[in-house]
């Protein structure tokens, strides 16, 4: 699935300059969240194989489309298709990867399922080592939803045994003059 992933990237027809993230990003992503996800799924005690399925597969509708918009949503339909496609998975296995795909962007709500969140573990802490996206979150989300998600970062750098980092304590801007300012109307 792992290659799967990486050949729809590759494949798409969305030309860079019109992507939501750009071919670069979206690959280098998608394999860093799997390869968290199997580190999470190791520590966890979870199925390493699922894992990293789900975790390399949650993004599948932006390395489709180029496109964010709803896209843990409208990606479950099109990972739904492709399990199917493969005859590789049962029906259980199926409706596990494709709902964790589809609540991975809520990160702000807890779920039940270990699955569900690990890939929201793994794909925020995977974001949070990339520069600028502290204030790129601040910026875009409301601070309820930062909060949730500092959280994560820094629950997931705890279990990983990486030393503290105080910046996720923050929900102001930390960088201001690399324009991220907010509106002021």
């Amino acid at each position: 699935m792992e290659r799967m992933v990486v050949e729809t990237i590759q494949k798409s027809k969305m030309p860079d300059e019109e992507r939501s993230w750009g071919k670069v990003f979206e690959l280098k992503h998608s394999s860093s969240v799997a390869q968290i996800g199997r580190i999470l799924a190791q520590k966890r005690g979870l199925n390493e194989e699922m894992a990293v399925i789900i975790c390399a597969m949650h993004d599948i509708y932006v390395d489709h489309t180029g496109r964010v918009t709803d896209h843990a949503h409208k990606g479950a339909e099109i990972a739904e298709q492709m399990l199917k496609k493969t005859k590789k998975f049962n029906k259980a296995e199926i409706a596990l990867i494709v709902k964790a795909i589809h609540q991975h962007s809520d990160k702000h709500e807890k779920s039940k399922n270990p699955y569900v969140e690990l890939v929201k573990d793994a794909d925020v802490f995977d974001c949070g080592l990339y520069t600028g996206v502290h204030d790129a979150y601040v910026y875009e989300k409301s601070p309820k939803i930062c909060k949730a998600y500092f959280a994560r970062i820094k629950k997931v750098r705890k279990e990983l045994g990486l030393p503290y980092d105080a910046r996720w304590d923050k929900i102001e801007f930390i960088e201001q003059a690399k324009g991220y300012e907010k509106d002021k109307k």
